[in-house]
Parts: C-alpha cells; structure tokens; sequence
C-alpha cells in the first residue's frame, strides 16, 4: 500500500468519519457517553491482546527487540486506561501523544507487512482506534484538559524517551526511532541527520500539543463545564 494510495485514503476517510460521528453522538447525548467510551476502550484493549498473542505465537519472546515499548504501544493501554477511568493526567496523556503519535502513524504508515495481511490491518486498528478514542473522549466532551497540560504531559515523553534512550544504549535496539530513522518516508525524513532530527523533532511534538490544545475543550471554557454533565 503506497503513501496516500486509494487503500490509504479511504482508511483515513474511514478514522476521521468515525472520530467525527462518534463524537457528534456523545456530544448531543444521541448515545450514551459511557457505553460509548467503554466500546472504546476495551475494543482497543481487545485488538492489542489478540496482536501481542499473534505475534508472540509466530516471532516468540525475543528480548529485547521485540517488547511493547513504542510510543504508540504505551499510548494505545494509557487510551484505554483513559477511556475506562476517565483519570485526568491520563487523559492528557492519550490526547496528545495519541494524536501526535498515532496520527502521524497513520498518516505515514510504517508497515512492515504488506496490505492487507493482519499485521497491516492491525496496524490501523490500533493507531485508528487511538486517535478516534481520544478525539471522542475530548471533542465528545467525555473529558476535559486541564490548564498545564501540554507542558504536563510533554515533561512526561520526554521521562520516556529519556529511558528508551537509555535502554536503546544498553541493548543496541531503536524504540521510537532514537537512533535511526524508519526506512519508509514519515516527517522524520525531512528533519536532517541523526541526532538533529531528535532535536528537531521535539520541537516539532511540542508545536504539535499546542496546536492540538488550541481547538480543545478545556477546563474552565464553556465546553469543558459542559463535559461535566457527561462524566
């Protein structure tokens, strides 16, 4: 499947017509908001067991290479903590680096099988069902964002990838890309050279949260007093 190919662009449309649907559904109260992020979250929950299953059944446990410590493998459990709890800093956490993260993925798929074998298919449940949950839990007004959230939750990444980095060191492996860029095309591309693309591309995340803060209900606006009503 090649980069924004027919396949690819009706899998986006596919992501963004649910995000949206979803969300119109919890926010009108059309649906209700509980059974909506339960769904949600425990679908998500579900895909992720069967994947880690399925790939340990056919790869076996291989230390350290193939562990879940990508971003994205960390952001789909925090999303269905989120979902499940609706715990504030949690939240925070799935939103931005869901959307950052999981959007980006979907955007320029790193796919290491072809489609549409099961890992490829999982590969967009996964970061699809990432960024429909948390678009759902904050424009659904499931949830709200707190003041200092960007800063909160980019404190923490940088926690993560300051043990990925670490742990990358000590094993030779390249969790997150840290130390080498993916081989198909993606916004680290055109970010230059290792290590000035890590650089480069923390600037880029934290532009991102604030981008993605600007549009979102929050606490202390009218639509975040208004999200109350539907924890």
């Amino acid at each position: 499947m090649g980069l924004f190919a027919p396949v690819h662009l009706l899998l986006l449309a596919g992501i963004t017509a649910a995000a949206i649907g979803l969300s119109i559904l919890s926010r009108r109260k059309i649906a209700s908001t509980r059974a909506i992020r339960l769904l949600l979250g425990y679908g998500l929950a579900i895909n992720e067991l069967i994947w880690w299953t399925f790939r340990y059944s056919h790869e076996g446990f291989r230390f350290p290479s193939n562990l879940p410590l990508q971003l994205c493998d960390i952001a789909v459990w925090c999303t269905v903590a989120a979902c499940i709890a609706l715990q504030p800093l949690i939240v925070e956490f799935s939103y931005f680096t869901g959307l950052a993260g999981a959007g980006m993925a979907v955007l320029t798929p790193d796919l290491w099988s072809p489609w549409p074998s099961y890992p490829a298919i999982y590969f967009f449940l996964a970061h699809g069902g990432i960024v429909i949950a948390v678009v759902v839990l904050v424009f659904g007004r499931i949830a709200r964002l707190r003041r200092g959230a960007v800063w909160r939750v980019f404190g923490l990444l940088l926690l993560y990838v300051a043990f990925l980095a670490a742990f990358n060191a000590v094993f030779g492996t390249n969790y997150m890309y840290l130390c080498r860029k993916p081989k198909n095309a993606s916004l680290l591309t055109v970010l230059g050279p290792w290590p000035i693309y890590l650089f480069a591309g923390a600037a880029v995340t934290l532009a991102l949260f604030w981008l993605l803060w600007l549009p979102a209900p929050r606490e202390g606006s009218q639509a975040g007093r208004d999200a109350t009503g539907c924890f």
